[in-house]
């Protein structure tokens, strides 16, 4: 991995005020931050789904729905996991950069 420039991302069209369009600089450290969380966040949400679906399967069998009940459980504290790792990203890319803190929530906000 050599020397690369920051990433630079251009509005398409200008301001409503007739500025030029806004030009959104990022610095390697905050593309690998950002491509970090989202694998975790992708993670959390496989893992989401399939203790989910596991669980209905269990509940198919009378035998296995306390068990099913029990992955229903997990997957919801999962589901608590997600915010925490939305936070967790915002606090740590606000120590790279104050813009990063002001964002809008956006799309890509995982």
């Amino acid at each position: 991995m050599g020397d690369t420039p920051p990433a630079t991302s251009n509005a398409s069209s200008a301001s409503s005020d007739g500025s030029r369009p806004l030009v959104v600089r990022i610095g390697r450290e905050e593309l690998v931050i950002r491509q970090r969380y989202e694998v975790i966040s992708i993670v959390n949400d496989i893992l989401i789904g399939l203790l989910f679906l596991v669980g209905s399967i269990f509940f198919f069998t009378p035998e296995l729905t306390h068990a099913g009940t029990w992955l229903f459980v997990l997957g919801s504290v999962e589901m608590l996991i997600r915010p925490a790792i939305r936070f967790s990203r915002r606090v740590h890319l606000g120590r790279y950069s104050s813009q990063s803190a002001m964002e809008p929530a956006s799309s890509r906000d995982f």
